[in-house]
């Protein structure tokens, strides 16, 4: 009789063993949150991934890192100056002082020469201190919307005189102002509140869209990434669309596809101060001609804000509501980023725990 009932209690012990080993198991998986960083090309996106490796990292780049930088920032400086000239040539737009001629030929000439930008001479940076100074060039400087210039080039232009040094080492915010086409899938990790954070960035322009479809499992939140300061721009790909138009219809097709149903949605509106400051010289309406509100940053960007919002038709999930977690946002701002990061951290462990049915 007793025999009987042995194999059956050591059952249970074994039943109970795997249930527990499961739910252990269980726990430690949603012990690490997935981030999928999303959003259209030169939106930000990797900016913030920088800025998450400078703010979780305790001392951010090192001098190594930051040194293998130094082309990069070269390259981006020189390109910048390169997409000036050659716009004010389009544009009809004269130097004020003909003497810039002869700088802008000394440009061109080093462009030609240094195809890899591993340095930047000093004659080279003072033509293209000369020619920043140029009324002619700042004209077309603000003309930017006609034509396509990277975002770092004023940041850069103003910063020459350290460039040049034989002993210049690049600066935290000299990484973050740097601008490389994201291609295929880039993954950083960080831990905070004792969480582990598993983030991938994924190229934004069309061409690399196709391979986001490999990032969707098991994703916890979805980061969207938009420009504000992309209104008044065109698609690199096809001049024809506007960026925050493409902008919002990607947005909608991401927040409201069926991989996404369980993931937390997090939207950061970036480039606030660019934003703040293209306003003093043109509308939104050139993106939005139905807007009738005032020219100023409070009204314009409540609209804009507004316009995304509406895109989200997600319904609840296990009785709890999808939010929409929106963040304006200066990536390149580590202050900032930091009280951000700290905010969305303890919405995405509560989607996990919600996702997981321990919350």
């Amino acid at each position: 009789m007793f025999g009987c009932c042995i194999p059956r209690d050591q059952s249970k012990r074994t039943n109970k063993r795997i249930n527990a080993s499961l739910e252990r198991d269980r726990k430690e998986m949603h012990a690490e949150s997935k981030l999928l960083l999303l959003g259209a090309g030169e939106s930000g996106k990797s900016t913030v991934v920088k800025q998450m490796k400078i703010i979780f990292n305790e001392n951010g780049y090192t001098t190594e890192e930051c040194l293998r930088f130094k082309p990069v920032i070269f390259s981006n400086t020189i390109q910048s100056m390169l997409a000036i000239l050659q716009a004010m040539n389009r544009l009809e737009i004269s130097f004020a002082n003909p003497i810039r001629q002869k700088d802008a030929e000394l440009v061109f000439a080093h462009i030609q020469l240094e195809a890899n930008h591993e340095r930047l001479p000093a004659n080279i940076g003072k033509a293209m201190q000369a020619l920043w100074n140029d009324h002619g060039v700042q004209s077309c400087f603000l003309r930017a919307r006609e034509y396509h210039l990277n975002d770092s080039a004023a940041y850069y232009f103003n910063s020459l005189d350290r460039l040049i040094q034989s002993d210049y080492i690049p600066t935290q915010q000299d990484v973050l102002r740097t601008r490389v086409k994201t291609t295929g899938i880039v993954e950083t990790t960080f831990t905070l509140k004792n969480h582990r954070f598993r983030v991938v960035d994924v190229g934004g322009q069309r061409s690399e869209r196709k391979k986001w479809i490999h990032c969707f499992e098991d994703v916890t939140a979805i980061i969207f990434v938009s420009a504000l300061s992309e209104y008044d721009l065109v698609l690199v790909e096809d001049d024809s669309i506007k960026r925050m138009q493409e902008s919002l219809q990607l947005f909608k097709s991401i927040c409201n596809n069926r991989f996404f149903r369980q993931a937390g949605m997090i939207l950061f509106l970036n480039k606030k101060d660019l934003f703040a400051e293209k306003l003093r010289f043109s509308s939104i309406h050139i993106c939005f001609p139905e807007y009738t509100g005032p020219n100023t940053y409070e009204s314009s960007l409540h609209y804009i804000q507004e316009q995304f919002e509406k895109m989200d038709l997600r319904e609840k999930h296990n009785g709890h509501e999808r939010d929409l977690y929106t963040h304006i946002t200066c990536a390149t701002d580590t202050e900032t980023m930091q009280f951000v990061f700290a905010a969305i951290s303890d919405m995405i462990i509560q989607t996990n725990l919600i996702n997981a049915g321990i919350f």
